[in-house]
């Protein structure tokens, strides 16, 4: 990668953060104990211990902190690790930010900085997983970031008992960031699209009808993952429904 894309991707990160409303950094080992706090307060049971934090940081992996601009108060938290193939892919474990400041931002600030970070690093692609059902993560993921999706996995974590999935299973997308292609940039058609609906609040449903939110969990793993499985790409994410076309 050129020194003037290095360059470029840390001023996006830069001005991204701003316009949040925040600075981002590394955490220092004492700062990881309100980060685990941080993401148990929104996954409601402990997502990564501090100490874990610490070694990820101290081993060179992706350990960051989104602190508000104006009172220094840690706002998000950013854990990623590095993946196969080594020296090309950093893993983003989680990423999460708290309800009061959320909707400002500050998700892309992580993801360009995370972006920057890579770049610096000689490394060329982020992967990570997200809930199918989440239609505002595919939103972003699939139509802001331009990220391709490389697998379906049924219960990728297994049966979890924390507030967010808990009761629902933990099918997830597996996708992959290209760092070198721009934001947001259109995947040429290949073929008949096909339209898959997704809900338009699954964290409201589940809250409200625990079995609607079950049924539409049967319904896209139906619907999605032997078709991804089978050689269909996701090429956009528009209107609650996930955008298929057949390849080739």
């Amino acid at each position: 990668m050129t020194d003037t894309v290095v360059t470029s991707a840390r001023a996006d990160a830069i001005a991204a953060a701003q316009r949040a409303g925040v600075t981002i950094r590394a955490l220092a080992p004492a700062q990881t104990w309100r980060a685990g706090a941080l993401l148990t307060e929104l996954w409601g049971t402990a997502v990564v211990e501090p100490p874990l934090m610490s070694a990820l940081a101290h081993s060179g992996a992706y350990v960051v902190g989104a602190f508000s601009a104006d009172q220094d108060d840690l706002v998000a938290v950013c854990v990623g690790y590095f993946s196969q193939p080594l020296g090309d892919t950093l893993h983003s474990h989680v990423a999460g930010v708290i309800p009061s400041h959320v909707r400002r931002g500050i998700g892309l600030a992580l993801k360009l900085d995370q972006r920057a970070w890579c770049l610096e690093r000689g490394l060329n692609r982020i992967t990570w997983t997200f809930d199918p059902l989440v239609a505002r993560n595919a939103a972003f993921n699939i139509g802001r970031l331009g990220v391709a999706v490389d697998a379906y996995v049924e219960d990728f974590y297994g049966e979890m008992a924390d507030a967010v999935n808990g009761g629902h299973g933990s099918d997830r997308l597996v996708v992959g960031w290209d760092l070198a292609r721009p934001l947001g940039t259109p995947r040429p058609p290949s073929g008949a699209t096909l339209r898959v609906e997704a809900p338009a609040d699954i964290e409201g449903l589940r809250a409200a009808d625990p079995a609607q939110a079950a049924a539409w969990r049967s319904r896209l793993r139906t619907e999605l993952a032997p078709r991804i499985g089978h050689g269909w790409r996701v090429t956009g994410f528009d209107d609650h429904h996930y955008l298929l076309e057949e390849s080739a």
